[in-house]
């Protein structure tokens, strides 16, 4: 019995692609040898171009360290720097005259000393005129520094009796356990407000009453700043009497009134030359020649209602 036969069946054929991809061979990095610098990570540093070049081994600033060695590239770049500073400071110097800003704080030991018993006691000092160097003509020039006259207003009193305000204000409130960080700028703030007031307010006076003087601006900042004087002795004897409980008491405002009218009295002499100039008799034309006696009437009650009732005012904030 033979069995049946089939058809054959056809060959089968595989796909052949259309696009051959090759597909790299991945082989394992060959071993360092010693004279092969070592490389961070297997694959070393992508980033890396190659080798600088040799004049540039030692040079930081890589390109750009040609143009900063070079002569001329630096001379150039210094008088750009002497321009630039001079431009600054000529504008600068339109808003602050820095060379009559020196003549306020060239003090001595001594000056300070009799400057603070002078603001404290003023009640029996005499004379309150200021001092003026002889010029080479053989008359008066110049005002004298403080340092030579106890009678000239100076800025560092001022200056260092408003830093031992701020930071005395801020180690009693620490004291009574009401510290915080924004008190010394609050406690600054308040007190450069005030100077700021009393200054503007004395400006305006000045210009309706017709005052003029060179260095009145600078004067009258510096004779706003001994107010703090007064107000740092009447905080501290007040807080050591009450036990840091403030300043209130008889003995707290008894200090209060008479550092008041001791500030009061030293600014109401004081301010004279400023606020009451004269002139002398051989020079009538002068710009400090005497004025009416109508003027010099409201100047005298412009200065009153200053050293008292705006001194008064001002202090009573502060303390």
């Amino acid at each position: 019995m033979q069995r049946a036969s089939y058809a054959q069946s056809p060959p089968l054929h595989h796909p052949v692609p259309q696009h051959v991809s090759t597909v790299p061979q991945l082989r394992s990095p060959p071993p360092l040898t010693s004279s092969q610098p070592q490389q961070h990570g297997a694959y070393g540093n992508p980033y890396q171009q190659g080798t600088p070049a040799a004049g540039a081994g030692n040079n930081v600033f890589g390109a750009y360290g040609n143009f900063i060695n070079d002569p001329m590239a630096a001379q150039f770049v210094g008088q750009v720097g002497q321009n630039a500073f001079k431009h600054v400071e000529q504008n600068v110097n339109r808003w602050v005259n820095f060379s009559a800003l020196k003549h306020y704080f060239n003090v001595t030991n001594g000056y300070v000393i009799n400057k603070l018993f002078l603001v404290l006691f003023p009640w029996r000092h005499k004379p309150w005129s200021r001092k003026q160097a002889v010029g080479p003509s053989g008359q008066e020039g110049w005002y004298l520094p403080p340092r030579d006259d106890v009678n000239s207003p100076d800025m560092y009193i001022p200056v260092m009796a408003l830093v031992t305000y701020i930071l005395l204000s801020t180690l009693l409130a620490g004291l009574r356990g009401q510290f915080q960080p924004e008190l010394l700028g609050y406690t600054f703030s308040k007190a450069g407000v005030v100077v700021f007031l009393e200054i503007l307010l004395l400006k305006l006076g000045c210009y309706f009453l017709g005052i003029s003087n060179e260095s009145q601006l600078l004067d009258l900042v510096a004779y706003s700043g001994y107010k703090f004087v007064g107000i740092i002795v009447t905080v501290a004897i007040a807080q050591l009497v009450n036990g840091g409980k403030g300043t209130g008491g008889w003995v707290g405002w008894s200090v209060f009134f008479y550092t008041f009218l001791a500030n009061s009295l030293f600014l109401m002499r004081s301010l004279r030359y400023v606020l009451l100039p004269e002139s002398s008799g051989s020079d009538a034309r002068g710009p400090m020649q005497t004025d009416s006696r109508t003027k010099r009437s409201q100047r005298t009650q412009f200065l009153f209602a200053y050293s008292y009732l705006v001194q008064l005012m001002f202090m009573f904030i502060l303390c």
